[in-house]
């Protein structure tokens, strides 16, 4: 049985407006507000001082609220009043390479001057990664089976962690990370600060609660199987054969950037190809490319020089990308929660967002069942008349214009 020393609902007395109204030192504030972070969201606002207070805490939230820096700025506080050691003492776990780098690259922003910290994955060079943690990384985040692979060699040591997170823990468990996270937390010191976060609360998760973490912090906030209000869902019902049509069609008219969820990596392949093939800025990600690729893949389309990435689910989970206009399903997703994940990619952190699903006449009692046990009712919509090729060009490029001209106006324009 789980025991939690109290539980949050996000209702507060005091709303911090603020970063500067916690207790951190001026350096980190100041590298706060020069990287654009000065109001916490309210996963941030509920777990942070808990985090610095030293408790555990199992946090519960929507994805795409802010729950990097809920558990970053308390470890950073922390490296930074606490003597140096040659050993890790923050680590942090997540389910896929791509989070990792992303949670690696904030902790850079904000670390001053802290020792840089080891990233430990899979699909990199692992000589690179060793020599960081040799050279005294007092930071490793990591992927469950390549820091369980270093440990079984004897190339890590965890024995002077006193911070641990779990990142979106139920998408490790779901990927079948448990007996790793088990020897991992196994190898750590039972006195450790752990944070665990995660947008559902799974049995298993209950169980390592229960197992190695000490009285928790409780903090919950809205659902975490439902989308963001801030995200309007749409299905269009085409036919199978119509699919590609219809998909060109969402695109012409969309000027911001478009996330694409094919079923298989084939699929995601071929999806991608025919876009290009047609002239849009699409670029891909899925299991078999190399890392290299699925780095630069990401970097072009958060960077924008694509506009339209298309994925297979190893990016619905873990990957924090901004400024995502449209989230097309182009096939539905195997598991119900998923159609969540995927979504959750729009609509962050308070900004409005639109999630597109293309449904065939076999597809229709699938998003039933996704509707009847998320609790959803997805507004059905026809595909607008599909105009000529020229015609449909000719739109696409002046959308493109016309979003890259809004995107370079000052900001007191649409005051």
């Amino acid at each position: 049985m789980m025991h939690f020393a109290n539980a949050s609902s996000g209702k507060q007395i005091h709303k911090l407006m603020n970063f500067t109204e916690m207790p951190l030192s001026a350096g980190l504030q100041l590298r706060l507000k020069s990287n654009g972070f000065e109001t916490p969201t309210p996963i941030q606002e509920a777990t942070i001082p808990n985090g610095l207070a030293g408790k555990d805490i199992v946090a519960t939230a929507q994805t795409g609220t802010g729950k990097t820096l809920a558990f970053l700025v308390p470890a950073i506080e922390k490296l930074t009043a606490t003597s140096s050691t040659k050993r890790p003492q923050v680590l942090v776990l997540v389910p896929t390479r791509e989070l990792a780098m992303q949670v690696h690259a904030v902790y850079e922003q904000l670390r001053g001057k802290l020792p840089q910290a080891a990233l430990v994955i899979g699909g990199l060079a692992e000589k690179r990664q060793i020599q960081d943690l040799r050279s005294g990384a007092r930071v490793v985040v990591a992927t469950p089976g390549r820091l369980e692979d270093f440990l079984s060699r004897r190339l890590v040591d965890l024995r002077a962690v006193d911070i641990l997170v779990l990142d979106e823990a139920d998408r490790m468990l779901d990927m079948g990370f448990l007996p790793a996270i088990k020897r991992i937390l196994a190898a750590t010191p039972a006195g450790r600060q752990t944070l665990c976060f995660s947008a559902t609360m799974p049995p298993a998760i209950s169980s390592i609660v229960s197992d190695y973490m000490r009285n928790p912090v409780r903090v919950s906030l809205g659902s975490t199987l439902k989308p963001a209000l801030t995200v309007e869902l749409h299905a269009f019902e085409v036919s199978q054969a119509n699919k590609l049509d219809a998909l060109r069609q969402l695109l012409y008219e969309e000027t911001g950037s478009t996330l694409i969820f094919a079923k298989t990596k084939r699929g995601t392949e071929r999806l991608a190809k025919n876009l290009i093939r047609d002239g849009f800025s699409a670029t891909m990600i899925h299991g078999d490319r190399t890392q290299s690729q699925r780095t630069k893949a990401l970097a072009d389309f958060v960077e924008g020089r694509t506009t339209i990435l298309v994925a297979t689910d190893v990016a619905a989970r873990g990957l924090d990308v901004p400024d995502v206009a449209h989230v097309i399903n182009y096939d539905l997703p195997q598991v119900a929660e998923d159609f969540v994940h995927r979504v959750g990619r729009t609509g962050r952190a308070g900004q409005k967002g639109r999630a597109s699903t293309l449904v065939s006449a076999g597809e229709a009692i699938e998003l039933k069942h996704i509707e009847r046990a998320m609790k959803l009712k997805i507004e059905r919509r026809n595909i607008p008349t599909f105009a000529s090729k020229n015609a449909q060009r000719e739109m696409r490029n002046t959308n493109t214009l016309v979003g890259r001209t809004l995107s370079r106006l000052p900001g007191e324009v649409f005051a």
